[in-house]
């Protein structure tokens, strides 16, 4: 019975700590609720109930208009946003390693970094047109720097007694990168994914409402356009679901690859 308390006590401090991180949303979200039933209370045209959102969500979700929406900003988000780690990653371990090269490099980077997306966003659609290319150029083009920059210093912060151990056993170049340099830069790595993933979604809204079939930015557009209130609140509330989700994610995977690193006591 002692080894089974044991055993339960891990899981109840974890639901503790999930109920009290949420405890002030559910509160919220009931008076938000139950407020606009009590007599004599309205709420403004532009602030509509909880459950009048709600059913706008299942009559969105009947329909099959909000899952279109869902996938297809997904879709465009992850693509743009695999695509720029995959590049960021390489790109950055090498500036990172490198020295010199970071120096030609970094003046252009630096000027890049430094402009802002949505004002380069009609150049994207001149050169790209209005489609998916474009909207996934964008999403790179935001999600790109986050994780490069974060990987450069990875590289830089790695153990020196490390790095010259491996290099005193004759370790090869790509072993080096694969085995010490990789490893080390990971926490760097992925703490620059997760800026970079809620980058992208905010970005691929605002791309989308400049022009696109279907996405939750040109719904929300749409929705706010026709004064259709309540699917507007629900497609923003979509993208708050979306974003925390991957949000935590993203910190159990953080976790998972970073478990051989000591933790404070």
């Amino acid at each position: 019975m002692a080894g089974n308390n044991k055993r339960r006590k891990p899981g109840l401090a974890r639901a503790l700590s999930i109920f009290e991180s949420s405890i002030v949303i559910v509160v919220l979200l009931l008076a938000w609720t139950f407020i606009p039933l009590l007599p004599g209370v309205s709420l403004p045209r532009y602030f509509p109930s909880f459950l009048e959102i709600l059913e706008a969500a299942g009559s969105m979700i009947e329909r099959g208009v909000l899952w279109l929406d869902i996938s297809t900003s997904l879709r465009i988000a992850l693509t743009g946003l695999l695509l720029a780690t995959a590049t960021a990653i390489v790109l950055g371990l090498l500036l990172g390693w490198f020295a010199r090269l970071e120096r030609y490099v970094d003046p252009v980077l630096q000027v890049l970094r430094n402009t802002p997306v949505l004002a380069i966003l009609p150049l994207f659609i001149l050169i790209l047109g209005i489609g998916d290319i474009s909207r996934i150029a964008v999403v790179f083009f935001s999600s790109f720097f986050p994780t490069l920059l974060n990987t450069i210093q990875g590289v830089k912060h790695a153990d020196p007694v490390l790095i010259r151990a491996a290099q005193s056993m004759g370790i090869s170049k790509p072993a080096l990168f694969a085995k010490v340099i990789l490893p080390s830069a990971t926490p760097y790595i992925l703490a620059g994914f997760r800026l970079a993933a809620g980058v992208s979604l905010i970005v691929l809204v605002a791309a989308e409402m400049l022009g696109a079939a279907h996405g939750l930015g040109i719904s929300i557009w749409t929705y706010q356009f026709s004064y259709q209130i309540a699917p507007m609140y629900a497609d923003i509330l979509t993208l708050a679901i979306i974003g925390v989700l991957m949000n935590f994610g993203l910190l159990k995977l953080e976790k998972l690859l970073t478990r051989w690193q000591e933790k404070p006591q």
